[in-house]
C-alpha cells in the first residue's frame, strides 16, 4: 500500500510517500518569507501548498491513482483523544474555517481530504496538538477564569511511546511513561495505561523554558510587567513565545551553537543547565500523577541528540525510572503509521463530531 504524507509547516512543507512501513521518497521545501507574504491569510496557501505536494509526487514518479490513503498533519481543532481520524466533513470544515485558530497545519488535512477524494481513497490525520486526555484533576489551574489545556507534540510523543513499547514487548495501554519532547517547545506529558492525563501546555509558556520559549514565568512579576507600560500585548505574547528561553537569555535557539560557545563562556553552560533543571522538575511533577509508578522516562525530539543534555536530565531523574533516548522527531513515519494501523485494520479509525 502506498500511503501519500503532507506536513505544512510555518516555513516548510514535509512530503513523504510510504509503501508499508518503508519510506520510497521523502523532502522538505522550504519556502521564503517573501514567498509566504503573497498570501494574506494562512488558508489562502491552499492552492500554493497543494502544488507542491502534487509536483513532488511526479518527482516521485508516484501516479495518484496508486495511493491506498492520504495523510495530513492534524491541525488546530476542539480537543480530541489520541489517535487516527477520518477527513470527514465536519473536521473539514473546522479545519477550513479556522475556528479553533490559524495554522499551516490545518492545510495539511485540507490537502489531504482533496486528493484523497479525487481517487476515492480515504484521508486522515493522526494525534494532533490537540489532543486532550487529562484527568479533570488536572484541567485546575488555581484560579476558574484560567483552564489548564492540553496542547503539546502529541504525534511524537504516541509514536515514541509505541516505539519503546515494541523493543520491550508491552502494550501502550498497559505501561505509564514519562514523554518529553525537546525542541523549539518542550512537552512533558505523564502516559498511563495509553492516555497522556497530564502535560504541560508547550505552546502557550507553561512548563520548563526552552530554546525560544519562557515557560512557567513566576506570574507576579509577569503581571507587572504587563502592566508597566513598558510592553504592549504582542512585545509579551513575543516574550513568552519566539523570542524567550534561550534567544532571550544568549541571542540564539540553536542548542548546537549554544553548546560550542558554552565551552568557553561559563554563563552559557549554567543557561544549559538551568533549562536541564527545570526540564528535569516538570518531569518529576507530572509523575506524582500515577504516584511515580513510572515504567520508563523516553527524551525525543532534535534536542534529544544532544549527549550532554539528556545526560543531565538522566543525572537528575534516573531515581525515577529508567530513562531512554529517541532523538528526532520522525513525524512523516509517525503519520504513515496511524493511517496504515487503519488501513490494515488494526485500529478503527476515530469519527471526529
Amino acid at each position: 500500500m502506498k500511503i501519500l504524507i503532507c506536513n505544512p509547516g510555518s516555513t516548510s512543507t514535509k512530503i513523504g510517500i510510504f509503501e508499508n512501513d518503508t519510506p520510497i521518497f521523502e523532502k522538505v521545501l522550504r519556502h521564503s518569507m517573501d514567498e509566504l507574504n503573497t498570501f494574506e491569510k494562512i488558508g489562502d496557501q491552499y492552492d500554493f501548498r497543494k502544488g507542491v505536494i502534487m509536483a513532488a509526487m511526479e518527482e516521485a514518479g508516484v501516479a495518484i491513482g496508486e495511493l491506498a490513503g492520504v495523510v495530513g498533519m492534524g491541525g488546530l481543532l476542539k480537543p480530541i483523544a489520541g489517535g487516527t481520524y477520518l477527513v470527514n466533513d465536519a473536521l473539514r470544515d473546522d479545519l477550513a474555517s479556522g475556528i479553533y485558530g490559524e495554522h499551516a497545519s490545518n492545510l495539511g488535512g485540507l490537502i489531504a481530504r482533496a486528493i484523497g477524494d479525487a481517487v476515492g481513497v480515504p484521508s486522515f490525520i493522526v494525534d494532533p496538538v490537540v489532543v486532550d486526555e487529562l484527568d479533570d484533576i488536572s484541567r485546575f489551574s488555581g484560579h476558574p477564569a484560567i483552564v489548564r489545556r492540553s496542547i503539546f507534540h502529541a504525534l511524537n510523543h504516541k509514536a515514541t511511546a509505541r516505539k519503546y513499547c515494541q523493543e520491550v514487548g508491552r502494550n501502550y495501554d498497559d505501561v505509564n511513561l514519562v514523554i518529553v519532547h525537546m525542541g523549539g517547545g518542550i512537552s512533558c506529558a505523564c502516559h498511563a495505561k495509553g492516555r497522556a492525563i497530564d502535560a504541560n501546555n508547550a505552546l502557550d509558556g507553561d512548563g520548563p523554558f526552552t530554546p525560544e520559549r519562557s515557560g512557567g514565568l513566576p506570574a507576579g512579576q509577569l503581571a507587572a510587567l504587563c502592566f508597566s507600560g513598558e510592553y504592549t500585548h504582542n512585545e509579551i505574547k513575543n516574550m513568552i513565545k519566539g523570542k524567550g528561553g534561550m534567544v532571550a537569555y544568549f541571542g540564539t535557539n540553536s542548542l548546537i551553537e549554544l553548546e560550542k560557545r558554552a565551552e568557553n563562556d561559563p554563563q552559557i553552560k549554567l543557561g544549559i543547565d538551568a533549562m536541564c533543571l527545570q526540564i528535569a522538575k516538570e518531569i518529576a511533577s507530572v509523575s506524582v500523577s500515577v504516584n511515580g509508578q513510572i515504567d520508563a522516562i523516553l527524551l525525543t525530539g532534535g534536542i534529544a541528540y544532544s549527549q550532554y543534555i539528556t545526560a543531565e536530565i538522566t543525572r537528575r531523574v534516573g531515581f525515577i525510572a529508567e530513562v531512554r533516548t529517541y532523538p528526532g522527531e520522525n513525524e512523516l513515519a509517525a503519520l504513515a503509521g496511524g493511517a496504515l494501523r487503519v488501513l490494515r485494520g488494526e485500529e478503527q479509525a476515530k469519527v471526529y463530531e
